[in-house]
């Protein structure tokens, strides 16, 4: 039966605020919860349609609470403009080993402030098998519900780390090759990547951080093909230059 209380609790996690203090964030739709029922995260009750239920029953633990609600029910907790069938309440895991850059390509996340970016970039990273990102402690929250939804379930595979990105930096300056996205720089189609370092984009209107830049071994952009004099942005989409990026890094590997 989904309560009053329920409802309150549930909505309340759409805010940082309260899901820092339960430890607890929400996943809603088919394909993420179930991504998520074959993760190591931990889920501590579903609200779902009773046929979803039916459908996915041998994936569902014994020790999940699962409570089942009718479609329209499913407005009052749900943060999508189209409620879909089931809504999970998951538990918070806290990552607290720092990836080793010497070892692969780390993915670093500069002040990225909008979710919808964040939740692209991990898809995108999912994609390209980076294992590891590296948030500074000002970017958007991973377990904000728009960053959840975004990642559609790619953020279940990743780990996502949020810390001092300068502390950090300055461990592996000497150990590591550190690349920055700028509007200038080295012409990445041009440039030969090494098989293991750091990759630094940087937040969608200010790019990389004056002091984070005092960090970067070398900067690379992505040249633009039209010179139409109509042509009026300055930039890529910040998930979509970390794309690109990323596979242009995977694309020199393999064939290096």
């Amino acid at each position: 039966m989904l309560t009053k209380n329920n409802i309150k609790n549930i909505n309340s996690l759409s805010k940082k605020k309260y899901r820092d203090e339960f430890r607890q964030f929400i996943a809603e739709g088919d394909k993420i919860v179930k991504e998520l029922l074959e993760s190591n995260y931990n889920i501590i009750s579903l609200y779902a349609t009773n046929e979803w239920i039916e459908a996915n029953e041998k994936l569902i633990s014994p020790d999940c609470t699962t409570v089942i609600i009718k479609q329209n029910q499913l407005k009052s907790i749900s943060q999508l403009t189209t409620p879909n069938q089931v809504l999970a309440i998951v538990e918070i895991k806290i990552n607290k080993t720092l990836p080793d850059p010497c070892e692969d390509f780390i993915l670093l996340a500069d002040r990225i402030q909008d979710p919808g970016n964040l939740g692209s970039i991990i898809r995108s990273a999912d994609w390209f098998g980076f294992k590891d990102i590296v948030c500074s402690e000002d970017c958007v929250d991973l377990y904000n519900p728009k960053v959840i939804q975004a990642s559609m379930g790619s953020f279940c595979r990743l780990n996502v780390n949020y810390t001092d990105i300068h502390a950090y930096l300055s461990e592996y300056k000497d150990k590591a090759v550190v690349y920055g996205a700028f509007t200038e720089g080295q012409n990445v189609f041009k440039c030969n990547f090494r098989k293991s370092g750091i990759l630094v984009i940087g937040n969608e209107s200010q790019g990389i951080s004056s002091l984070t830049e005092n960090y970067i071994t070398k900067k690379v952009f992505i040249p633009k093909y039209n010179e139409s004099e109509s042509f009026t942005p300055d930039s890529l989409n910040a998930s979509v230059a970390a794309a690109l990026l990323m596979g242009v890094i995977r694309m020199g590997m393999v064939n290096s």
